[in-house]
């Protein structure tokens, strides 16, 4: 099934400049209401249109789809594919559906959320993050959003400078919980700095950490020199002799003790310009590898990705971790599949 896009985008609508989408807010939230509200419980057909809105979190980008009056997807993750084709469809790292909540538990919405490759992964942190933006411009505003995920319960915070705070939870430590098959060297039956040797024949030093989704994290002394990114890359994340799910993968430069570089190399998405969960990872693997100190309460490591920065605190008091960003609005429209 091929997709097209229908020419009908608004020449406001198509690239939105930072201050255009900043003017455009209290017009957008009525204008965005109405995304997706038309299709019926059944899946997108041939011919039909789907309305969307793009967001991104430092450039990590998503196509969002307003199904709030559903339980599951009203994409395919093959259509979801073929919508994220950056040059026959609209672009993106993955489309993010919002859903009712379960009848189960005390919920506000339900995520989910399609890779660009189809695959379906538990939690995506820049995705939350545009998550909880694109509710509060379809007019659902509140301060906070417990939002049911495949990962478990996820809680953003809207913040009075129009950044979001999430309460990522506790991470996973235990190696064959992450999973991984490496051999666990540290305590809580985990995995820090443990030796590998990848398909290619290259050795490193990998902390398995998940954050409801696994993550390989590798420290080097020189992002550009030691890595050869897009080998190295999907060596590691297609692993599956040591990472039996898969694995996103970080590769990280320690350049103060508040201050972390990071690529990241994402399970189902490849080169992506940021990884909130990632980060969340990082920080927890560095601070114990003793890369890094862990900073106080209230305090948080500074990542620097691709795309920006992102503010993590992995707090002591109740071991879990927390992650600060932006996400903006790029621009809406209508797509067809075919």
């Amino acid at each position: 099934m091929n997709l097209t896009m229908r020419a009908i985008l608004s020449s406001t609508a198509i690239l939105l400049s930072a201050a255009t989408a900043n003017a455009f807010t209290s017009s957008r939230i009525g204008a965005t209401q109405s995304i997706g509200r038309a299709r019926t419980a059944s899946s997108a057909q041939v011919g039909e249109l789907i309305e969307f809105a793009k967001y991104e979190g430092l450039g990590n980008d998503f196509i969002l789809i307003d199904d709030r009056d559903r339980d599951t997807p009203s994409l395919t993750p093959e259509q979801s594919e073929r919508l994220c084709h950056r040059n026959f469809g609209i672009g993106g790292d993955g489309v993010i559906f919002a859903l009712k909540a379960p009848p189960e538990g005390d919920f506000d919405f339900s995520m989910r959320i399609y890779n660009s490759d189809g695959s379906e992964p538990e939690m995506c942190g820049n995705g939350i993050r545009c998550f909880a933006q694109f509710l509060k411009d379809l007019g659902a505003d509140a301060e906070s959003y417990r939002v049911n995920t495949l990962a478990g319960p996820i809680v953003p915070v809207m913040n009075a400078d129009s950044t979001i705070t999430v309460d990522m939870g506790e991470p996973i430590l235990s190696g064959p919980t992450v999973p991984t098959t490496l051999e666990p060297n540290a305590e809580s039956n985990s995995v820090v700095e443990q030796t590998h040797v990848d398909k290619n024949g290259k050795q490193w030093k990998i902390s398995a950490v998940s954050m409801g989704n696994p993550h390989a994290v590798i420290f080097v002394d020189d992002l550009e020199k030691d890595v050869d990114f897009e080998v190295d890359g999907p060596a590691l994340e297609g692993d599956v002799g040591a990472f039996p799910a898969k694995t996103n993968v970080e590769f990280c430069q320690v350049l103060s003790p508040t201050h972390i570089k990071m690529k990241v190399w994402e399970r189902g998405a490849g080169p992506t310009l940021a990884c909130g969960t990632g980060t969340c990872a990082l920080v927890v693997a560095a601070i114990r590898a003793n890369k890094i100190p862990r900073p106080g309460k209230g305090e948080g490591v500074r990542v620097t990705l691709p795309g920006g920065d992102l503010v993590i605190e992995w707090r002591e008091g109740n071991n879990r971790v927390y992650m600060t960003g932006p996400a903006n609005l790029s621009f809406k429209g209508t797509a067809m599949l075919k």
